[in-house]
Formats: structure tokens, sequence, C-alpha cells
């Protein structure tokens, strides 16, 4: 088993008694203080065989949660919000949760909003700071989409954020962001670190692909499963009324199909799921295509569900990145109405295809009940963390409890559906796909 340090970086005497009025005690329904020696275990997984474990810091992983003593003075406090990356459900209730409990809890009045993206740190685009209080924020949270705008790239442009960081005279930062811009947090405050400058950074993990690693859930993926649930029953409608109706719906996940292997599992209506972990061929005895035939023949309608990296290795090599470092796609569902269309006519079989792109439509949808509750749950976490003078630390949910990441850790390396395990066997149970779809 690989070894995690899990470690969070603090800054020393936090000798601030917190405003927020908890216990100490277990038995008086008041809820209490987390303590830093308070952990969670990592690997919840042993067999029957194991008959004693020992636990290190690498076994371990420090709970999130309101201290009883802080670092920060929070008459004193100037708070920095900033959303970076493509949009996605939740957006704004991290905003405004953070903000609620800045303001509500821990008395700081000073909120900056920093708009589009790190962009918004940098003169050249001399985009103005929103000031955020209680009645700026109060209903956002019914909306998609952010306040503060967003915008990928420009993370990479440390010394000029952190310059304006020091300007604008900012003792915490929280980062709601996926890879790339927790990966620009990082570097943000490592050149903090280098400057001798006690500025809190604090990520939220905000990636509607699920794929950052250490997070059991990211906001927003929630609600992108309800609204792609919504296209795969219409795609499913189409098909099942008209003659050999065929439905592709194209869902996110650049590099992971959790979105795409959730929607299936909800909907039971899909037959083939084809995502970025499992390869497949298009021709031959067991490509999808003669199984798609032999699907027709037998029930005569078919729902093709795929992620938008799925089958990269069929399409033309792309080139480029794009504003966020990620290798740009090919469009694996135009490709594959027009791979199944041609094979078809060839064939002289009729068909009816209809193709569902509902990606902007997900990303740009309000928060559902359950990612509400989670955004408000991370953005109090958030601000908790950065209080007590927690730095380069991303709030989890992992084995059902809040807890601190290493942002070091987070980005490490992506999240990915491993086909030997539960999840994808399960996809594959419920739609009757083949195991794998190569010759």
């Amino acid at each position: 088993m690989q070894k995690f340090d899990f470690t969070i970086p603090a800054f020393e005497e936090r000798s601030v008694q917190s405003p927020v009025s908890l216990s100490e005690r277990n038995d008086d329904y008041i809820a209490n203080y987390v303590e830093d020696n308070e952990r969670i275990i990592y690997n919840i997984e042993t067999t029957r065989d194991e008959r004693s474990i020992s636990f290190t810091q690498t076994d371990l992983i420090e709970k999130a949660g309101p201290r009883e003593k802080i670092y920060f003075n929070p008459d004193l406090v100037h708070a920095g919000i900033v959303t970076c990356g493509g949009l996605c459900p939740g957006l704004n209730n991290v905003i405004r949760a953070i903000v609620m409990c800045l303001w509500y809890q821990y008395g700081v009045k000073r909120i900056s909003g920093i708009q589009y993206g790190y962009r918004g740190f940098l003169e050249k685009f001399s985009l103005p700071v929103m000031q955020l209080r209680p009645e700026k924020v109060r209903d956002i949270h019914t909306r998609g989409g952010t306040i503060l705008g967003s915008s990928r790239g420009y993370g990479d442009f440390v010394a000029e954020i952190v310059d304006s960081v020091e300007k604008m005279n900012l003792d915490m930062l929280f980062t709601i962001g996926g890879d790339g811009t927790q990966k620009g947090a990082l570097n943000i405050s490592r050149e903090l670190e280098k400057r001798n400058l006690k500025i809190a950074v604090v990520g939220v993990p905000k990636t509607i692909d699920n794929d950052l690693s250490f997070v059991q859930k990211s906001f927003g993926f929630e609600s992108a499963v309800s609204e792609a649930v919504k296209a795969v029953a219409g795609a499913h409608t189409e098909a099942e009324n008209a003659i050999n109706g065929i439905g592709i719906v194209k869902v996110m996940g650049r590099e992971s199909g959790f979105i795409a292997a959730h929607t299936a599992l909800a909907n039971n209506d899909v037959n083939y799921v084809l995502i970025p972990e499992v390869p497949f061929d298009l021709d031959g005895e067991n490509g999808l295509l003669r199984h798609l035939e032999k699907r027709l023949e037998r029930r005569h309608h078919a729902v093709i569900l795929v992620a938008e990296g799925a089958g990269q290795e069929l399409l033309a090599a792309s080139c480029g990145v794009d504003a966020s470092g990620n290798k740009k796609l090919g469009d694996i569902g135009i490709f594959l109405k027009d791979k199944i269309s041609e094979y078809f006519r060839k064939k002289q079989i009729e068909i009816n295809l209809k193709y569902i792109d509902p990606s902007y439509i997900i990303r740009s949808t309000p928060a559902n009940p359950n990612d509400s509750i989670y955004c408000a749950r991370l953005g109090t976490n958030a601000v908790h963390a950065a209080m007590a003078g927690k730095t380069e630390v991303l709030i989890s949910l992992f084995n059902n409890h809040f807890v601190h990441i290493p942002i070091s850790l987070a980005v490490s390396r992506k999240n990915r559906i491993d086909p030997d395990r539960e999840l994808w066997c399960d996809v594959v149970m419920v739609t009757g796909q083949p195991r794998l779809m190569k010759n």
C-alpha cells in the first residue's frame, strides 16, 4: 500500500480565542471544537486475517472543523474568494457559505471577490474587486454559475498574482476550482511562503468530472448526474419510439467516466457506457458497431452514453492544450454519430439516430438540494481551516468525514474509475454490455 504524507502546513502561535462558541464536553447538546489530533483513517479496507493494525501519520487524515484557538484576529482579517475554470453546479453556494460563515460566525467584514478567475488578480485586465456582504450573496444559491465570473488559465502568473494579493493586504484566499486551479493555489502558497507572508490558501474542490484525488465527491457532481439522467431519458424515449432508434448522449469526463457511470446506474435505460478508462474497438466481431447491430436485431432500439474523453485513440490525434493545460479532445460524440450512420448505411439497415450533448446545460444548472447542503458544509469548513491558520489545504469529504487534504496530494494524480472494482462491475451488469469490446 502506497504511503502518503497528510501533514497540513499551518501557521504557529494560535493564540486567539475563537468567537465561534462551542463546547469541550460530550454531554451538553452543544457541538464540540475539533482538536488538531483528531484523525480519520485513510485506508479502511482490511481482511479477516488482519490481526492488529498500527497507524502512522501516513495512515491518518486531519479532521476539518472549528478550532478553539485560531491564528487570525477576525477584526483585522481581509479575505479573498476566487472561482476558476469551467462552470459547475454549486459555485454560488460555496461563495455564499464562505461569506456567511466569515461574516456571522467570525465577524469578518472585509471580504473581496476576485472576478473571472486568476486573471482578476492581473493588472492588465483591470477587473474590479467585488465587495461581498450577506445581502450580496443571500439568494445566489438559487442560481447557476458564479456571481464572480470564472475563466481558465493564468494560474501560472504566480509572481503577479502574489503581488496583487500582497497589495490587497489579504490574510486568506479561498480558491474554488479543480485540478488546474489548485495547482495554481499550491504555487501561490509557496510563493507567499518564500516572501514570508502569513496568508492562508484554502481550496474547495470543484470538478464536475469528480476526478480530484483524495476527494470522495466533488460538489456539483450529483447535480450533473441528475441533469444527465434527464438527457438519457429523452434519448431513450426518442430511440424506443422509432424504427431501429439509437440515442447517443455525450457527457463530461475528460479522463474519468464517473458522470457516465453514475448516470447509467441512476437511469437503467443505457445499453452501452463508454468511458476513458475502458478502451473499445469500433469494428470487428467484438466491436461496438457489431454489438449495436445485434442489439437492434433483438430489441430494435439502443442508448449509448459516452464520456467526452472516451475512445480518443480512435480519433485523429488532437494538438495542443486549453487554457487550463488540459489536452484538447476530439469530439467523440460526433465521431460515433458519423461512424454509426455510415456503418448501417453501408449495410442498408434503416436507423433513426438522435445525438444529444447536454454538457453546457449540465454545467450551468443550479445545485440540487444534496449538492447545496454539501457546498454549504465545504464552504463553512474552508473558513474554519483558514481562520485556524491552515494553508495549502483542500477541504474534502473522505470516508464520509470532512477532512483537510494537502493540496499537493490532491493534485498529484487524477481519480479514475478502476475497471476491476465494484462501480464498473455494476455498470456492466445494469447495461448488459460486453465486459470488454475489444477484438
